[in-house]
């Protein structure tokens, strides 16, 4: 009999695996939110968000990756640690990659799916580049907001619909 592998396994224990501390354990994460300590660095940015069902209802216990390639750092954080059940993430605004528009390789892990999901955040201040991105511009036109950050004044807002009529666009890697 087969085996299961690792994407057949998602199951709900990996956000407390994966970031204990979140969930009050006693030992280290590997990765953490803090791509950049914000404190530490003037040109650090807040993205925030957080992981909707299909009914519009916020999953409490999603994990996220995100991985920058212009400046090579991950971070990871799950969902529910905070009264809004949102991912939190501190990092500097990447460049622009091999002609590419700014932005974070996202993953989504949670209950339910068989596979993680993957995605990608650009940031709206970024419109030119946006405009030109080889990946965006396949996207339809009136898709590509899913993919968009808002600017806030605390920082960027991304959340992600897993389904339903605000479906953020996913890609198949």
């Amino acid at each position: 009999m087969p085996r299961q592998t690792p994407s057949q396994t998602v199951g709900p224990y990996f956000a407390y695996g994966l970031t204990p501390e979140q969930y009050g354990y006693d030992f280290k994460s590997l990765v953490e939110n803090q791509l950049v300590n914000p404190l530490d660095e003037p040109n650090a940015i807040t993205i925030t968000g957080n992981v909707y069902d299909g009914e519009g209802v916020i999953i409490p216990d999603a994990m996220i990756e995100v991985w920058d390639a212009h400046n090579k750092l991950f971070g990871r954080f799950g969902t529910g640690t905070d009264s809004q059940n949102r991912f939190v993430f501190h990092a500097v605004k990447p460049g622009s990659v091999e002609g590419q528009a700014p932005h974070l390789s996202v993953i989504v892990f949670m209950r339910g799916q068989p596979i993680h999901s993957y995605t990608r955040l650009y940031f709206a201040d970024e419109a030119a580049a946006n405009a030109t991105d080889p990946v965006l511009t396949l996207v339809p036109t009136e898709r590509r907001q899913t993919l968009i950050a808002r600017k806030t004044s605390a920082g960027y807002l991304f959340d992600i619909y897993m389904q339903g009529e605000q479906e953020t666009v996913f890609f198949e890697v």
